[in-house]
């Protein structure tokens, strides 16, 4: 029977959420998908950038978790599947990519792209499943310490958005601290490791922050925060 998961955003995503994975290692591929928990399913594999595109098309997956570097096509690697599956990102198709890679060229790349994460492959099992989960239902995930580059793929200058006090001063201190670091890409474990409290306190913070702001989803918040220089 069909179940659902609430995003951060606070959306309702239909589980398991089938995803294509591609990576040019197949035992890479095997032991991502034996690693991946219940709330996911693999319904294609592809190893290079045209099997890649065929496959994101036949499928029309929610979630394709992607590889940076890859074999074939122009020699694009990950940006070019995005690129050349650009067609069905307004359908609701979603890229994340997972690479050993933490370069910034990687990470700008693939975001400028189109693909709405980055993930680095020490991610735990548990917390790449939640990753998918989050990406289909249509937040941004980023593993921590990214967001520099992050900032960079949004292309935000110091004039695109002034930091305005009066929305600063709608958050508590606490509320801002969580605000920063889940914008950074930090999971709500990580953010209770980071501040000493319970992730219980942690998805309060968030509600209360997303409902100040007028936000909807960590994708925004993100967004958000970078805009503002705040990272």
């Amino acid at each position: 029977m069909t179940t659902q998961a609430t995003a951060s955003g606070g959306g309702l995503v239909p589980l398991p959420v089938p995803v294509v994975l591609v990576d040019d290692h197949h035992l890479f591929r095997t032991g991502v998908r034996a690693s991946l928990d219940d709330r996911v399913t693999v319904v294609g594999e592809a190893s290079d950038v045209d099997s890649a595109v065929a496959q994101v098309h036949e499928h029309r997956p929610p979630v394709v978790l992607l590889d940076v570097h890859l074999p074939g096509g122009n020699g694009g690697g990950g940006a070019e599947v995005v690129q050349r599956c650009a067609d069905l990102l307004t359908d609701g198709t979603r890229f994340l990519a997972l690479s050993v890679s933490d370069a910034a060229e990687d990470v700008v790349s693939v975001i400028r792209a189109g693909a709405r994460g980055y993930v680095t492959k020490n991610i735990a099992p548990s917390e790449l499943s939640s990753a998918v989960v989050q990406v289909a239902g249509g937040d941004a995930v980023f593993s921590p310490r990214l967001a520099g580059f992050v900032l960079d793929a949004f292309g935000a200058s110091a004039n695109d958005i002034a930091v305005a006090d009066d929305e600063l001063d709608r958050l508590s201190k606490r509320e801002q601290e969580v605000m920063r670091l889940i914008a950074r890409g930090y999971s709500y474990r990580e953010v209770a490791s980071e501040l000493f409290i319970s992730i219980k306190t942690v998805e309060t913070h968030v509600s209360a922050v997303l409902r100040k702001l007028q936000l909807s989803s960590r994708y925004e918040l993100t967004r958000w925060a970078v805009a503002r220089r705040l990272l």
